[in-house]
């Protein structure tokens, strides 16, 4: 591994050629970027994007870009192909619809100077929709996007979100690759999430950080209700796929409780309680069907 090279940060991408330049020009930017190689995996964008896929290396500012290609569908198999060919000592994974903060790989490197973490999740907030327009905080979970803001401080934590997440390269030499039947374009979510069960077991610390912030966009595509029940449906589906629940006596009574907790909120007129509530009942019902069927093949989340 070459020495000089402190940090990876792998992007696996599915057709937002748009989104992925935002992010690329944000890591430009980034203070960190004479010590970063960027490995962009594509997974499925077409061949007119302009992309240059497979080819040599790019040159952005100070960043060394190279772009592979990943011909099997799934964000997993995307992510282990770039897992393979990175050679950082820390490993940063970003989504394709993010644009980072310009401190943000600088900070992933700093939390593990200054904490005995093995892997760090940092904060994911939101940013802009196609207009320019921001998030109406009040109503922020009717966008469904990943939101991580744990507060300022440093902490532990169980899991990771893998829209900002990192991990050191002795924790991939250890536990290895992403589960290629869980994540969008497979099951549809829950890659990092068994990723991070899989990280304790074998016996890694996984904290929060504040510092490293990534903005994410607002796709009007991705509002409301109608997709926040699909969404949460699959992840029942990936749950049922890497855990043992007992639907008798842990998921059914979770979905009779939420159901009746969804009707109080909506009685009383709890808008954003119930929202989150709906969710729990669709994931409770993709959970079972999960088992009961196995997973459905398409997966419409990954084509937002």
């Amino acid at each position: 591994m070459p020495p000089d090279v402190e940090l990876s940060i792998i992007i696996p991408t599915f057709n937002r050629p748009a989104s992925l330049d935002r992010l690329l020009d944000s890591l430009a930017a980034s203070s960190a970027a004479g010590a970063t190689e960027i490995l962009v995996v594509d997974n499925g964008t077409g061949a007119d994007s302009g992309a240059p896929f497979e080819g040599k290396p790019v040159k952005r500012g100070a960043l060394s870009i190279k772009f592979l290609r990943e011909k099997e569908r799934g964000k997993a198999r995307a992510l282990n192909l770039g897992l393979s060919a990175a050679t950082g000592k820390i490993l940063l994974f970003l989504d394709d619809d993010v644009v980072a903060a310009p401190e943000c790989a600088a900070e992933h490197l700093a939390a593990y100077e200054k904490t005995d973490y093995d892997a760090l999740q940092g904060r994911i907030l939101p940013g802009k929709d196609p207009s320019g327009g921001t998030a109406d905080l009040s109503k922020l979970r009717e966008y469904n996007i990943p939101y991580i803001d744990y507060g300022s401080e440093i902490h532990d934590v169980r899991g990771l979100t893998g829209t900002n997440m990192s991990f050191k390269r002795a924790v991939f030499e250890k536990v290895g690759f992403f589960d290629t039947r869980l994540g969008p374009g497979a099951a549809g979510f829950s890659e990092d999430t068994e990723y991070s069960i899989r990280i304790r077991k074998a016996g890694f610390k996984i904290g929060y950080t504040p510092h490293p912030v990534v903005y994410h966009e607002l796709n009007p595509r991705r509002y409301g209700r109608a997709y926040n029940r699909m969404v949460e449906y699959r992840k029942g589906l990936s749950r049922s796929i890497y855990r043992r629940d007992s639907i008798l006596f842990h998921v059914l009574p979770d979905l009779l409780a939420n159901c009746m907790r969804y009707g109080i909120y909506r009685l009383f007129g709890k808008t954003q309680k119930a929202y989150k509530t709906e969710g729990r009942i669709w994931k409770s019902c993709g959970y079972v069907m999960g088992k009961m069927r196995g997973i459905e093949t398409r997966d419409r989340h990954s084509e937002v």
